[in-house]
């Protein structure tokens, strides 16, 4: 069977699992043929058959035990559920849990339900993994959930927010470092570092810096055999860059740092004479089968979606949050002062699109930046505060953050008692903290303060998804998303090798439409 015309050819191009020849006609069109070839064609080459499977770095899926090079990531306060995790591991991919801001009860319940569906990662259980966000504020937290993650089995963590190695990632990164009987290092844990500078990712490309391990050993969290042989492996064999995504970002160009850290990997893989494949992943901006495509094409060795899985039906998000992500365009996003590292003046990309959070986390910061502490709080700026933000006055803000604090970190009511500056940063930190809870909850009277992460991807997921049964929240299952877009990403990435033989392959060809996938 032979195509030449843009209709056959489109068919044609979704016939990825079938060799394809590239054939002649005696006329000079230049088409595809499946099958045996008819001797009246002219054979100019045949493409093997292509597998969403075989898209990426094949040590991925070998290190990992997954079927595809795809991950879904973590989204904070849980909204990266359980089910998420559990439904892409059934699927052949992995999926993290959004450990970060929640408590270690909860964390320590969702490790419970995981290993309840998939098994634990040492008995041979489905791969998965858990969030470990870097708290410069609260380090015990970090330590805790590090600790957290060592005792209970959990074998793979996301990395996130990272700006430089802490002794707790490097202590889980090192645990559990052995020699197999040829003579091999076998690592029991993966530390997948999400990272967008350079400098932060030769960090985690390197071994661990040697007065690091020196400490963990002293401290007795590490062994000495653990500590030899961490100098001879990188902190973390899977580099996560992570582009223009919602949350913690640095709005950076996919395209321009991709290369930028393939380049670096190869560098830091010839200068300590690494033996095992070190690889980097691509997350950020992936909405559509065309820009997963184009990742795999720059050379990912994985992808990672984020903001498109956030309106799943799995996601824990409440339901008119989720509509509202549905809804938006890739324009619709806006930056806002991250609650977590307020005073660093570190920030996140969050929906815009019916909410005034981003707005109200700039007045914020306006004001932190422009006063000494709670006092010198204009009278005119107070009560904006206290009938717009707040809804309440900051004496019983002040009140509600002291509670909080007192459980969770008692040091930094400690250091408010003595400094008036950090004190208003952590009443302001309540509500940049409590706005994403309201969108996870559904607070019917704070809507317009719902904090939603969100990137740009979104919007173009939107665009792709509309008219198909991806289009409403209700058909949106994480495994249906995260296939289609796998699906088509090796579509689009056919249609360019047979444009590159000759082919013509019409426009329309490279729009892959959702369906139903099993």
């Amino acid at each position: 069977m032979s195509s030449f015309s843009p209709a056959d050819l489109r068919a044609a191009v979704e016939r990825v699992r079938e060799p394809t020849h590239v054939v002649r006609h005696p006329d000079g069109q230049v088409g595809v043929a499946f099958g045996e070839v008819d001797p009246g064609l002219g054979w100019l080459g045949t493409l093997p058959a292509l597998y969403p499977e075989w898209l990426g770095d094949r040590s991925f899926q070998e290190a990992h035990g997954t079927r595809f090079a795809y991950i879904a990531g973590a989204m904070a306060n849980g909204i990266g559920s359980t089910e998420i995790v559990i439904a892409m591991a059934r699927a052949g991919c992995i999926g993290f849990f959004g450990a970060a801001g929640l408590p270690e009860s909860r964390v320590s319940a969702a490790i419970e339900t995981v290993q309840a569906a998939l098994g634990k990662a040492d008995d041979g259980g489905l791969p998965h993994g858990f969030n470990l966000i870097h708290s410069p504020q609260e380090p015990e937290v970090e330590a805790s959930i590090a600790d957290l993650y060592l005792r209970r089995g959990i074998r793979r963590v996301s990395a996130a927010a990272y700006m430089g190695l802490t002794p707790w990632i490097v202590r889980y990164a090192v645990s559990g470092l052995r020699r197999t009987p040829d003579g091999q290092i076998h690592r029991t844990n993966h530390v997948f570092a999400k990272i967008s500078r350079p400098e932060v990712a030769r960090r985690f490309m390197a071994p661990a810096p040697p007065e690091l391990l020196a400490q963990l050993v002293r401290d007795r969290l590490i062994t000495l055999q653990e500590s030899e042989m961490a100098r001879l492996v990188p902190v973390a064999e899977d580099i996560t860059m992570e582009a223009d995504s919602g949350g913690h970002t640095d709005n950076q160009s996919l395209g321009a740092l991709l290369p930028i850290l393939l380049r670096l990997r190869d560098d830091m893989v010839r200068q300590h004479g690494y033996t095992r494949p070190l690889r980097v992943g691509a997350a950020g901006g992936l909405g559509t089968p065309n820009a997963v495509a184009g990742a795999f094409g720059l050379g990912a060795s994985y992808v990672l979606t984020g903001s498109v899985n956030q309106p799943s039906l799995e996601a824990a998000l409440a339901p008119h949050a989720k509509e509202m992500l549905c809804k938006a365009d890739s324009a619709d996003v806006a930056m806002a002062p991250a609650a977590d590292m307020f005073e660093m003046g570190v920030e996140v990309q969050v929906l815009k699109r019916g909410t005034l959070f981003a707005a109200r986390g700039h007045k914020l910061r306006e004001i932190y930046r422009s006063c000494g502490g709670l006092r010198e709080i204009s009278a005119e700026d107070r009560q904006k505060l206290e009938r717009d933000i707040f809804k309440d006055s900051l004496e019983n803000v002040w009140a509600n953050t002291e509670k909080f604090f007192a459980e969770r970190d008692p040091k930094q009511l400690a250091r408010a008692r003595a400094d008036e500056k950090h004190r208003m940063a952590l009443v302001f930190r309540a509500y940049l903290g409590q706005s994403s809870k309201w969108a996870i909850a559904g607070t019917a009277d704070r809507v317009m303060d719902y904090q939603i992460w969100c990137g740009p991807a979104m919007g173009s997921f939107n665009q792709w998804a509309k008219g198909s049964f991806l289009e409403p929240a209700s058909g949106r299952q994480v495994t249906q998303i995260a296939l289609n877009l796998l699906e088509g990403a090796a579509v689009v990435t056919r249609c360019g090798q047979l444009r590159s033989y000759g082919v013509p392959v019409p426009a329309e060809a490279w729009d892959y439409r959702p369906r139903m996938l099993a």
